[in-house]
């Protein structure tokens, strides 16, 4: 029988190991996955890549992990939010790493990585500094530049529903990067308001498969 529900949020975070690349859904606050963050905070790992599309608000979730020293570098699209004290701080004393990579190109390589496609080309970035030191091909008498896919070793996100096959729904703006950080990742782990029966969730209103999840934990709201 296919179970993949953890018995507590401490259980669900076991086994992730220093170095590892984590891609973790959010936009801002919205559908960040805060109890997972701070319970692998409190497992203390280091030289953590985070991915995410900011840098953490405040000092929960990303903020507790930069706080704790747990992070080595960040792959985002906007560092510099309001309540991001934790990263301006750190980033500013030369403690972490940026890659500064815009919205867009974020989540399509997130997705290429999903989707079994190691890189693509884009408009997005021709003649600027973020394009320096990548490919740069023409097509159709437009440059394009080079962008590889983005693969994660674990993925943290945070959905309103899910079953204990890993089948999960999002409520409203939760559904930002979560959807695509799941795809991502060797191992996506799921924070869920709601842990149905199968059946629970409308097949038409499921959006991250089961086979894109290998874990789940009941946090409440």
């Amino acid at each position: 029988m296919i179970n993949k529900i953890c018995q507590g949020i401490e259980d669900a975070v076991a086994g992730i190991e220093d170095g590892a690349v984590i891609l973790v859904g959010g936009f801002g606050n919205a559908g960040e996955p805060i109890a997972l963050l701070n319970a692998l905070a409190a497992r203390k790992p280091r030289e953590l890549t985070i991915v995410s599309n900011n840098a953490g608000s405040g000092d929960e979730g990303i903020g507790q992990l930069i706080l704790g020293g747990c992070v080595k570098k960040f792959i985002c699209s906007f560092p510099r939010v309001t309540g991001a004290d934790a990263f301006d701080k750190m980033y500013e004393e030369g403690l972490l790493e940026l890659e500064l990579t815009p919205q867009g190109t974020l989540a399509e390589r997130i997705r290429a990585a999903g989707a079994g496609i190691p890189g693509f080309y884009t408009r997005t970035s021709v003649d600027t500094p973020l394009a320096e030191g990548k490919e740069v091909r023409e097509f159709a008498g437009l440059d394009y530049v080079l962008e590889e896919a983005i693969y994660g070793d674990v993925a943290l996100v945070k959905a309103a529903v899910g079953d204990r096959w890993g089948n999960l729904t999002y409520t409203m703006s939760s559904r930002n990067f979560n959807p695509v950080m799941a795809m991502g990742a060797k191992i996506t782990i799921a924070q869920v308001g709601e842990i149905v029966d199968l059946g629970g969730i409308e097949p038409e209103q499921v959006i991250t498969p089961s086979i894109f999840v290998d874990k789940v934990v009941e946090v409440e709201a």
